[in-house]
């Protein structure tokens, strides 16, 4: 993106107090300076949106689906300047890139296609047949506060700003400093499909200041991040008894099967445990395999590994990207480091490399991760994977859900046996004979944690349905009307018995 577009995207933020430098990962160069706004700079965007909702909700839901739909349409023909954006702001590869816009731009169809069936006023069964009429609308909440982090900056901005606006919300979006440009470019797409300026606006900042404040005024939460900030945001939206939707971190297992191919098993496991080099709430952090097999695994993983091409390119030459920047490397050296001097073997990677870029790191399998190292039962969050064989099934399955966290797990080999496995889980999905995408790619699917992973549901109509409030319309009348007396209950007794013995018959 050139030098003139990327100031007239950022000419949408208002004059912050100061600026922050934002760096490309791959290169380690400025891209830009940031606005950080301040906490009564987001107060007044919120008061602003609160103000301009009414009318976004009055548009009505055919529009609305409407203007889904076009967006759809044009982030189609954007599809290569946003992943342009996603790679410049993330580091991540090409492929990765284009799987996470191939994502986002599906919701915007995916909700363009839902929104008026799912929303409209729907009757409901009466509790007195032929005296009353009860009616259900969905109605928005009002102005929603959506935070995302800078991994997923495209995908995880519009799988909830699209449906929040789809139930007629206005949207105050605060991005991560890091990937500002992605935001603000899908922005300026979705008004360029027609989506008002006032119904969705973007603010950046410091987490702490900028965060607290949109979760002190708005009326509903959708939060993407850590799970240690997700129980600080829990804790101020049910202090205001605001709803919220949190999306947290995992420590997500995979259990190969015996049965399983150790190739094909390998294969699963790269790509589950490498894509957007580890850098995904879902990716595949440990791996429980056969002992049987456990040699011959490793080895076709190694094999694997080696065959990874790992660097910046704008094409698909390359397999893995950059880590998202300092603070990223540090992190990940220091738990491979950690582990490697706590007794666990290392396989392959474990090492920067500097001469790819300042924050590449080498894909990185560890064996036997004894529970004394840090990542035992902490999120790496980067491409770091932990090997660990298992004599029965049944005690893998126990290691697989000693954990925290529920968010993503995967389970390679026969189907019969992994469906039965996969039952006895305890994470919010499940993918058998493949790492996240099956279930990830998935937007009539709800995607969501159990545990420390979150709370509450994106994706599906309940991905949707979150933004609203129900609303019942009782109405009474018809052939009879309801008793208002003692003496008029005697009389209507033997009709009404019988109305509720029907109702179990037609229910």
């Amino acid at each position: 993106m050139s030098e003139t577009s990327i100031v007239s995207l950022l000419s949408h933020l208002p004059q912050g107090q100061s600026t922050v430098p934002v760096i490309n990962p791959a290169t380690g160069k400025k891209i830009y300076d940031l606005q950080q706004l301040s906490a009564e700079q987001v107060i007044d965007a919120v008061s602003k949106a609160r103000d301009y909702q009414p009318i976004l909700a009055k548009t009505g839901l055919p529009q609305r689906q409407r203007l889904l739909l076009n967006l759809h349409d044009i982030l189609l023909g954007s599809d290569e300047r946003l992943m342009d954006l996603v790679q410049l702001e993330t580091g991540k590869s090409r492929a990765h890139a284009f799987e996470e816009t191939v994502g986002a731009i599906a919701a915007a169809s995916y909700y363009g296609k839902i929104s008026v069936k799912t929303l409209a006023r729907r009757r409901t069964r009466a509790g007195v047949p032929l005296l009353t009429k009860t009616y259900v609308d969905q109605v928005p909440v009002g102005v929603v506060g959506i935070v995302t982090p800078w991994n997923y900056p495209l995908a995880l901005t519009l799988l909830d700003v699209l449906p929040a606006l789809a139930a007629g919300n206005a949207v105050v979006q605060k991005v991560d400093n890091q990937t500002a440009l992605t935001a603000l470019f899908a922005r300026h797409l979705a008004i360029e499909a027609g989506w008002p300026e006032e119904a969705w606006t973007i603010v950046t900042g410091d987490g702490e200041t900028v965060g607290n404040a949109l979760v002190d005024s708005v009326d509903y939460v959708a939060f993407t991040g850590s799970t240690a900030t997700g129980l600080k945001v829990a804790q101020r939206a049910s202090a205001r008894l605001i709803g919220y939707s949190l999306e947290l971190g995992g420590k997500n297992p995979m259990i190969v099967l015996e049965g399983a191919k150790p190739k094909r098993a390998a294969e699963i496991a790269v790509s589950g445990a490498f894509s957007s080099a580890g850098q995904l709430c879902v990716a595949i952090e440990r791996v429980y395999v056969p002992r049987s097999m456990h040699q011959e695994f490793l080895t076709e993983l190694t094999k694997q590994i080696d065959a990874l091409e790992v660097g910046r390119s704008d094409d698909f030459s390359t397999d893995i990207g950059s880590l998202g920047g300092y603070v990223q490397l540090q992190r990940v050296s220091g738990y491979v480091s950690d582990a490697v001097a706590n007794g666990a073997e290392l396989v392959a990677g474990g090492h920067a490399l500097p001469n790819t870029g300042p924050y590449f790191y080498a894909p990185t399998v560890l064996n036997n991760v004894p529970a004394s190292a840090k990542l035992y039962r902490r999120e790496v969050f980067g491409p770091v994977l932990a090997v660990e064989p298992y004599d029965d099934l049944d005690d893998a399955i126990d290691q697989a859900n000693d954990s925290q966290y529920g968010l993503n797990a995967a389970i390679v080999g026969p189907v019969k046996l992994a469906t039965r496995v996969a039952s006895r889980l305890n994470t919010g999905s499940v993918n058998i004979n493949e790492g996240f995408r099956a279930s990830f790619a998935s937007m009539e699917s709800p995607m969501g944690g159990m545990k420390a992973s979150g709370h509450g549901r994106r994706n599906g109509p309940g991905g949707l349905l979150r933004f609203t409030e129900t609303r019942v319309i009782g109405v009474a009348g018809g052939l009879i009307r309801l008793p208002s007396r003692a003496r008029d209950y005697e009389k209507m007794a033997p009709l009404m018995r019988l109305m509720v013995k029907s109702m179990k018959l037609f229910s």
